[in-house]
């Protein structure tokens, strides 16, 4: 962005040198309405031979300004419900914060416990050991025993408590180490909640953070997209009397800087994307288990035929990529006006959009393993971030919004954020073009 700034400066100056020349070359003297009264001759205009050329200027510089005021407003609109998905984003992680710190509160408590029937296992095994040492002292003999009491129901008593103290002294131990087992088992699981839970905090926060940047980036697109309708109104009004190569690298210019911001306002889109599928991952809302070698897409548009495939491309409005100048990341297909469009897999909606840039007004779905459908230049969306969608189920219309030539549908495939060609995971065409 900075090398189209700075050429622009350097032709405005050159603009503002050439004015004054271009201004006294347009004009010349012709003689009064006396020539005999008076010697003096009055400064007339001459018509101007770059005229047509200014005037079709005029009207390409009024289309790009026109363009950079909708994208103004649309990206405003995006900006806030970036602003709105991260107050909900915020709401969400204090409830996980909520719910932390009540699994460590519970693991708390639960070492006390542990401490405590630690303690009593301790004294227990003190107890046994102490009447072990009785017990070693006593007689080994009842016989014996009876010889020193004197008495038979004394001595059976006698022996009769020892054993019994002896039987309750290992129950109550086992008893206690069976409970010190549970306690121990019971910390365990908190503690691998609470390491998920943090876990999830953990992406949590990096939503939150990504999003945040991309509210970030859309500040500075809108803010960019202001200063590029300035340079063109100022352009326009500096059309008159300037030489063709001076207005015609003006335009170029300008409209670099548009395509600069148009194309970081594709990759808006998809950043937008990338949080709410985060979101998604994290509260377990996208389908479980897909992968890319088992995925299975369904045409998004019935009767309808493509019109441009995936891949390199020579038409200008296409982005870069890679080694490639010119890329369509995506396949376009066409069919009547306002022919609905449905979700190619289950998922969830992560990214809405209505812009006049880009995309134009899109739908971006995710469908879980990182796989990811967008459907671009709708007429109009029919879902909102965070629906549950089904394979089939709508969620627009077929429009030519944004960067189009016409009534289309541009359907992208990502996987893990690269594009990828959607055509090997549609149903085969039999030979023909329509789905």
């Amino acid at each position: 962005m900075r090398r189209p700034l700075i050429a622009l400066a350097a032709v405005g100056a050159l603009i503002a040198l050439q004015l004054p020349a271009a201004m006294a070359a347009s004009s010349s003297t012709c003689p009064g309405p006396s020539v005999a009264a008076s010697s003096a001759r009055t400064t007339c205009p001459t018509p101007d031979p770059n005229q047509a050329l200014y005037d079709q200027l005029a009207v390409r510089l009024r289309g790009d300004l026109a363009r950079a005021l909708n994208t103004a407003h649309q990206l405003s609109t995006a900006l806030d419900l970036a602003a709105a998905n991260q107050r909900a984003l915020t709401a969400v992680i204090a409830s996980w914060e909520a719910r932390i710190a009540d699994l460590e509160a519970r693991i708390t408590a639960l070492e006390t416990q542990i401490t405590e029937t630690q303690g009593r296992i301790d004294v227990e095994k003190a107890q046994i050991a102490s009447l072990a040492r009785s017990i070693y002292r006593q007689p080994d003999s009842l016989l014996v025993l009876f010889a020193r009491t004197g008495n038979l129901h004394d001595a059976m008593v006698a022996a009769t408590d020892m054993v019994v103290a002896g039987q309750r002294a290992h129950a109550l131990e086992a008893k206690l180490e069976a409970d010190l087992a549970k306690l121990d088992a019971a910390r365990s699981a908190r503690l691998a909640e609470l390491n998920s839970q943090n876990a999830v905090m953990a992406q949590l926060s990096g939503s939150l953070t990504a999003l945040s940047s991309l509210i970030s980036e859309q500040n500075d697109i809108t803010t960019q997209l202001q200063a590029l309708m300035v340079q063109l109104k100022a352009a326009q009004a500096g059309l008159r009397n300037q030489p063709p190569s001076v207005t015609s690298a003006l335009a170029q210019l300008l409209e670099q800087q548009e395509q600069d911001l148009i194309a970081r306002a594709y990759q808006a889109a998809w950043n937008q994307a990338q949080v709410g599928a985060g979101l998604a991952m994290v509260t377990r809302a996208l389908p479980v288990g897909t992968t890319l070698p088992g995925l299975i897409l369904s045409w998004p548009m019935a009767g309808a035929h493509i019109t441009q495939p995936y891949g390199p491309s020579t038409l200008y409005l296409e982005p870069p990529l890679g080694q490639y100048a010119h890329f369509h990341t995506g396949i376009d297909l066409a069919a009547p006006y306002g022919t609905t469009v449905t979700s190619a897999a289950d998922g969830v909606v992560v990214a809405v959009a209505n812009t006049s840039v880009g995309y134009g007004n899109y739908v971006i779905v995710a469908h879980g393993g990182g796989i990811m459908t967008l459907y671009g230049h709708l007429l109009e969306t029919d879902v909102k971030v965070g629906d549950r969608v089904a394979r089939g189920q709508r969620v627009g219309r077929e429009g030519s919004s944004g960067l189009s030539t016409g009534p289309h549908l541009h359907f992208e495939l990502r996987v893990n954020d690269q594009v990828t060609d959607p055509m090997p995971y549609l149903p085969a065409l039999n030979g023909s073009t329509t789905p």
